[in-house]
């Protein structure tokens, strides 16, 4: 069987968006579990390690094979960033006031 495919950063199962920000995902019995986004993608890649501790994956999967107990992979892994309504709330304002820019920048020529 060939090797498994990593991503440009290194590591399986972390990949960019388009903010520059990584988001890492893990698949768990046919269902894909994306774990949180990240300023880097060895944040997200610990974030994985602690989620394939707490799913008892192999220590095969893990990116970081030095971590040594669940609660060591907590102690590393960062929180992950989640979207709230209140982010949303401040990103449909910034849409808004760019889409009028836009239009007065039209109306100007």
């Amino acid at each position: 069987m060939p090797p498994r495919c990593r991503g440009s950063f290194g590591f399986r199962c972390v990949r960019a968006r388009p903010n520059s920000r990584f988001y890492a995902e893990l698949r768990v019995g046919g269902f894909r579990l994306t774990l949180g986004t990240y300023g880097s993608p060895e944040l997200a890649a610990r974030s994985y390690d602690t989620a394939a501790w707490r799913f008892r994956r192999p220590r095969c999967d893990f990116k970081f094979p030095d971590v040594e107990s669940l609660e060591e992979a907590e102690f590393l892994a960062p929180a992950p960033c989640l979207v709230d309504n209140e982010d949303r709330r401040r990103h449909r304002q910034a849409q808004c006031r760019i889409a009028i820019a836009e239009r007065d920048v039209e109306l100007m020529r």
